[in-house]
């Protein structure tokens, strides 16, 4: 059985406080959890993503990848370059996997089953005929490998790709829990209408939140690490009240806020996949009308394993046109927030764009990045609160858009 080694810049970026403190204690629980695949598909809605982004035909974009269903995604948008950095080894593994199956499966239903079904025998028939060949030597060794109880990981695709990973496992926990408490975590998805979706929402999930086990659980960090959770972003996260309601609301919008007929997060939290059939909602990249561009511009997706202030520190002045740091900064110290921030604004060109989310609600970065730095950028504020609403993942609580003045 082989183990992936903890990742040293993933340590590096959570590890603020001594080994023996609470804290510490929580932070290399966290990064020892983190050591494998966490999203096996990543929670940013990729549409409120490129409209903020506004991405152009000359732009160099450089996104954090976690599971690369955006990155992938923003091809749409045609941009002339994606740079995909990250530190976790499983989230390159993947990113990789599937920018080479984009160009090497032999035709739309076979990416389709690929990713979006994820649990068909014929996905490893196909790996072996066409993926493996393309792949370098790190990421087949990767995938031919075994996790921690001992299964090939690219087993993964005949079994259920999003019922593995971190998150995965956090979302089928949760459907256990809701089980326990008489719920069916699936029947939301036969709501015909919003409204349907508000009643079935309110008579069986929300009394969830109010029962003494869940409330209990919720209060513990180290409950959300499946939702990619580290101890620093835990309490941005609750902020001034309970996790358990904070979870509830953020739920109530994921189940009412939106046409669950349009919403493939909803989906994937409530049916842990995407669905079946033609109708069923997919992510930009796995629709069946982008999937000629996908496969056209895949090459023009760079992987690197690395720090995202590392790889701009790399860059020249005035070279790169959008940044996307998901919840990122959610982790980091002052230092890290103002080490970031001034090579975006060294090497941001004309007209740049920075996207980023937040567990809780406000930008944090007043105060936190020298004024010098940040006076540099405009913060589009009623954007930002738009696209916040706009967000069918509904689990982040604020998504903020800077614009280079």
């Amino acid at each position: 059985m082989s183990r992936q080694p903890i990742n040293g810049a993933v340590r590096d970026a959570v590890h603020q406080h001594e080994h023996l403190s609470k804290q510490g204690v929580l932070e290399r629980a966290f990064t020892f959890a983190f050591r494998g695949l966490v999203y096996a598909q990543i929670w940013e809605d990729p549409a409120v993503d490129m409209e903020a982004l506004a991405i152009t035909g000359d732009c160099h974009v450089v996104a954090i990848a976690s599971g690369g269903c955006n990155v992938l995604s923003y091809l749409t948008a045609n941009p002339r370059a994606i740079t995909a950095v990250d530190l976790n080894t499983a989230h390159i593994a993947l990113n990789k996997l599937k920018l080479a199956a984009a160009q090497s499966l032999p035709d739309y239903a076979s990416f389709r089953r690929f990713f979006g079904d994820a649990n068909s025998r014929e996905n490893i028939a196909a790996y072996r005929a066409h993926v493996r060949p393309q792949l370098d030597e790190e990421t087949r060794r990767y995938w031919e490998g075994r996790d921690l109880i001992g299964r090939r990981r690219i087993g993964s695709f005949a079994h259920g790709l999003y019922k593995r990973g971190l998150l995965g496992l956090f979302i089928g926990a949760a459907h256990a829990i809701a089980r326990v408490h008489g719920v069916n975590p699936q029947a939301i998805l036969s709501a015909r209408s919003i409204e349907e979706q508000r009643e079935i929402f309110d008579r069986d999930y929300a009394p969830v939140f109010e029962r003494g086990f869940v409330r209990w659980l919720t209060d513990q960090p180290a409950a959300l690490f499946g939702l990619g959770i580290p101890p620093a972003q835990y309490e941005k996260l609750a902020g001034d009240e309970k996790m358990a309601a904070v979870l509830k609301a953020r739920l109530e919008k994921l189940a009412c806020g939106f046409d669950l007929k349009d919403n493939y997060f909803a989906w994937q939290a409530f049916g842990r996949g995407y669905g079946a059939g033609p109708n069923a909602p997919l992510p930009p990249y796995l629709q069946p009308a982008n999937y000629d561009a996908v496969v056209s511009r895949a090459d023009r997706v760079e992987v690197r394993h690395t720090n995202f202030t590392d790889y701009l520190a790399s860059q020249p002045d005035g070279s790169l046109d959008r940044y996307v740091l998901l919840d990122a900064q959610d982790w980091m110290t002052d230092a890290q927030l103002a080490g970031l921030w001034a090579e975006i604004t060294r090497t941001a060109r004309k007209g740049a764009r920075v996207l980023f989310r937040t567990a809780g609600v406000p930008s944090i970065l007043p105060g936190r990045v020298p004024a010098a730095t940040l006076n540099r950028w405009h913060y589009a504020a009623p954007e930002s609160r738009e696209f916040t609403a706009r967000d069918r993942s509904s689990i982040y609580g604020g998504v903020h858009l800077y614009l280079l003045k």
